[in-house]
């Protein structure tokens, strides 16, 4: 195989993020009906938050506090403990992506395997513990650990150094978006994979060095390498 080392990004790469599912169990479980009104609203600022994570002009505690404040106002619970009932639920919901476990145990023994994500430590660990997938990796990195977030090179830059600084012409980054997976990956110099299961059309100004629509079509190509 070419690579000596294939980084994957977690959320929509790896494991399913249900991001309504698990909004609407956790609002269950605080006696509220959580609606796809009530989602839009809430995707309207989280989202805006993430890029601005993504770009480093906000923090971790920043983005989980800031997209449940009109919430916390509205049931008087605080900010801290709906975003980790929020986590909670969402590891509760977990499951791989179709192909995830075949891909894993193709590649395990063949190459080191690691995690490089945007996600937050509380769900990322359990997760990875519930699915049975802790021993498959020989790296997780997760930004709100390192201080910093995909697509900034830095973060690679760390794992890269956690990996023990392999040739970056035989290290791989798979992952779900283009802006922090793809652009990420390019930045640090290392060859990317996009997952691109929605069929999006490709930035004009991203280019990943493979296109895959499926874990199972990555598993096939990697095997050709």
């Amino acid at each position: 195989m070419k690579y000596t080392w294939i980084f994957f990004d977690a959320d929509e790469t790896l494991f399913h993020f249900d991001a309504f599912k698990g909004l609407a169990l956790m609002f269950s479980r605080n006696g509220v009906e959580f609606t796809q009104e009530d989602f839009a609203a809430y995707q309207k600022v989280n989202k805006s938050l993430w890029v601005d994570y993504q770009n480093g002009t906000i923090d971790a505690d920043k983005l989980k506090n800031t997209r449940f404040e009109a919430w916390s106002k509205k049931l008087n619970i605080s900010t801290q403990v709906l975003n980790q009932d929020f986590l909670t639920a969402m590891a509760d919901i977990c499951s791989p992506l179709s192909g995830a476990k075949d891909l894993l145990d193709s590649l395990y023994g063949k190459v080191k395997l690691g995690i490089i994500t945007n996600g937050f430590t509380a769900l990322q660990e359990i997760r990875l513990q519930r699915t049975g997938f802790t021993d498959y990796f020989d790296a997780v990195v997760i930004s709100e650990q390192v201080g910093t977030a995909k697509p900034d090179k830095a973060i690679f830059e760390y794992a890269l150094k956690e990996a023990g600084q392999p040739n970056k012409e035989q290290v791989l980054m798979v992952g779900d978006n283009p802006d922090s997976d793809v652009l990420g990956g390019l930045n640090a110099g290392i060859e990317t994979c996009w997952l691109n299961s929605d069929h999006r059309e490709s930035p004009d100004n991203i280019q990943a060095h493979y296109q895959v629509n499926s874990l199972m079509e990555l598993q096939r190509l990697l095997h050709q390498k």
